[in-house]
């Protein structure tokens, strides 16, 4: 039989059940069985000793899109230095900048208590999957699929991640990971389909949308309720967001537009003069007491981590919760609550990630390699599409170029856009070593042999 006792973290009288040796936290009250309920229906067992939010982080922490990221590019190909971020260390350093924001929320929001609170395993398990849908070589190999896609349908690196987390994949079960309704809404970032946004706009939309068969994980999301009519579509929906994902945003952000200045300053992009130099053509003060005065200084002194650490406290605590009211705020708080920042502090981090993208990603050298990794994309793109999707030889001949299970699963689908839908999937799954070496494996004369791993 269980029993409860209080377990003290400092000012915080923490309330736990213990049951069979174990140590089970008492259900945050800030969430339903609405919020908890998964994709295939079921609801948590009552017996679990994890709650159904650890559930959703461990089951993306043993995947193999997540072990995936540690060579995916984040800004510099992976690979090239050992310290350089990836996908994947930038989505462990949002996961605990985003559990952080949850504690500091915590402490300082009068309403919020241990047992009533944004629960930081659902924060972190967003934080952590946030970026599971990004292709090889960074932004560039995203827009590279967009532009292949653009006949069925488009490719998007957050409509993507939420296909892995919700769909059958290469074998996996329909449910993908069967994640929690909480959970698929925090990493719902963009809310239109694309269909719709094409046809406010005129043309094929270059990013933030998902794909048009996951309406009915929109759907879902929302309770089978439809966006009323003053969300319409594009930005103005895409701000209606659970508070999860906005604390996912900030974090994000955060990790953005302050880690990536680490990075740049150690490849030798940003230094001292590089950095007045902009702030001079940008009109920006650079002096002491401003952003980029800092910064200046902290390279000057070779102190970059400190400026980046201390600066990351600063930016936690930026955020503050504000009661809201919605369509939905009265039946999740997800929804009765926002995310808000200092002003001060977004126009801060607004600075930094425009220097980053000005300086160092619209260089000469990083634009190169971001064709190469396009061009190799392309070029894989074409051999596949002419062989699965067209379904026709190559060269006269039908071609295994495939793993046999990739084949299986294509052949098993009836329409041209399912097949390249799934082509796209395993080029968008590739690491850039192995986009390189299918690359190198399938047109190099010199290189390849019967002994490569090519599944």
């Amino acid at each position: 039989m269980a029993d409860t006792r209080e377990v003290e973290f400092e000012k915080f009288v923490v309330p736990i059940s213990v049951h069979r040796g174990h140590l089970l936290v008492v259900r945050n009250r800030f969430y339903q069985e609405f919020d908890f309920e998964r994709l295939s229906g079921a609801l948590p067992p009552e017996d679990d000793f994890r709650s159904p939010f650890q559930v959703d982080r461990d089951r993306v922490l043993h995947t193999t899109a997540f072990r995936r990221l540690q060579n995916k590019t984040q800004v510099f190909w992976s690979g090239e230095y050992d310290f350089y971020r990836t996908r994947l260390t930038h989505s462990l350093e949002v996961a605990q900048i985003g559990r952080s924001i949850c504690g500091w929320l915590l402490a300082s929001t009068d309403d919020f208590s241990p047992e009533n609170t944004i629960d930081a395993d659902l924060v972190e398990a967003v934080c952590l999957s946030h970026d599971l849908g990004h292709p090889p070589f960074g932004h560039a190999g995203e827009r590279s699929l967009n532009h292949f896609m653009a006949p069925y349908g488009g490719f998007e690196g957050n409509a993507q991640t939420l296909r892995l987390l919700t769909e059958r994949i290469f074998s996996q079960r329909r449910t993908g990971m069967d994640p929690s309704r909480a959970f698929v809404d925090g990493i719902l970032k963009y809310k239109s389909g694309w269909g719709e946004l094409k046809e406010v706009e005129g043309k094929e939309p270059a990013n933030h949308f998902i794909y048009d068969e996951q309406s009915e994980y929109t759907g879902w999301t929302l309770g089978g309720r439809a966006f009323p009519g003053e969300l319409e579509v594009g930005k103005v929906r895409d701000s209606f967001k659970s508070v999860e994902c906005q604390v996912m945003d900030w974090a994000d952000d955060t990790a953005y537009s302050l880690n990536d200045l680490a990075d740049s300053v150690r490849a030798g992009f940003l230094n001292e003069e590089a950095i007045r130099r902009w702030a001079e053509k940008r009109g920006l003060e650079s002096g002491p007491d401003s952003p980029l005065g800092d910064l200046i200084r902290a390279i000057s002194r070779g102190r970059i981590d400190s400026f980046v650490g201390h600066r990351i406290g600063l930016y936690v605590k930026a955020a503050r919760v504000q009661e809201t009211e919605n369509f939905l705020s009265g039946l999740s708080n997800r929804y009765r609550f926002r995310i808000v920042v200092d002003q001060a502090t977004q126009a801060e981090s607004e600075i930094f990630k425009q220097l980053a993208f000005e300086v160092v990603f619209l260089s000469t050298q990083l634009k190169q390699l971001e064709h190469k990794g396009s061009m190799m994309l392309r070029r894989l793109w074409e051999l596949f599409h002419l062989r699965y999707v067209d379904q026709q030889p190559v060269d006269g001949q039908f071609f295994q170029l495939l793993p046999p299970e990739q084949v299986e699963e294509i052949e098993s689908v009836e329409t041209a856009g399912e097949r390249a839908r799934l082509v796209c999937d395993f080029l968008a799954g590739m690491t850039d070593g192995y986009a390189v070496r299918m690359y190198q494996r399938l047109f190099s004369p010199g290189f390849g042999s019967i002994g490569d791993i090519v599944g």
